[in-house]
This record gives C-alpha cells, sequence and structure tokens, in this order.
C-alpha cells in the first residue's frame, strides 16, 4: 500500500482522511451552500490533493512527488468532498422548496405528485 500512497497508512489515514477529509467536508459544504455548481468541486480536490501531499511531506517525511500518492489522495478527498456537497444540497433543497419537492433518501429528492 506504501508504494501506491507514498506514505504510511497510518500517515495516510491522519493526514488524507481525517484532517484534508474534514477540509473536503467543509469545502463541499461551502459549495453547496453558496448555490455554485458541482463542477467547481475538481479544482478545490486538486488543491487539497496538493496541500495533502505536501503535509505528508514536511510532517512524516513521506514522497511529494508520487504521482499514485496524488491521484489517490485526491480521489479519496474528491469522493468526501461530492458526498457532502449532494447532502447539503439536498437538504436545502427540501429545507427551501418544502412543497415542491420530497426527500427520496439521503442523497435524493423527487418532485411532489400533484405538483407541475
Amino acid at each position: 500500500m506504501e508504494a501506491i500512497t507514498g506514505t504510511s497508512i497510518s500517515v495516510t489515514i491522519g493526514i488524507t482522511i481525517i484532517l484534508m477529509g474534514f477540509c473536503a467536508m467543509m469545502t463541499g459544504q461551502a459549495v453547496a451552500n453558496t448555490w455554485r455548481p458541482m463542477s467547481q468541486m475538481l479544482p478545490y480536490a486538486i488543491l487539497l490533493g496538493l496541500t495533502d501531499r505536501f503535509l505528508g511531506f514536511a510532517l512524516f517525511n513521506g514522497e511529494l512527488l508520487s504521482l499514485s500518492g496524488f491521484i489517490f489522495d485526491t480521489v479519496i478527498l474528491f469522493a468526501i468532498a461530492m458526498v457532502s456537497f449532494r447532502i447539503v444540497r439536498v437538504n436545502k433543497m427540501l429545507s427551501q422548496y418544502p412543497w415542491l419537492y420530497e426527500r427520496v433518501g439521503p442523497f435524493a429528492y423527487r418532485s411532489r405528485e400533484g405538483v407541475e
């Protein structure tokens, strides 16, 4: 696993999933709360992935220029940000337009029957 991530498993869990995952979650919430499109999540995830690589390198002597580690970290952070974005967007749509939409699940809503 270290060959893929460029750092140890504990550093990957601590830095990528816990620390930067929290940042990705907050980024997803911020983008959703400001009604920005989902496409803006990709540049933010890339920046978070770069920050994650630098923190692993500076604090734990990980590989800075590991392409596979960067891609692995960025994909994880992008997934966390997208889940956060979708949950916040669904909650926002349901709280602002309760007469138009109803909840289908944590990630989806649908139009109410009889409303056109």
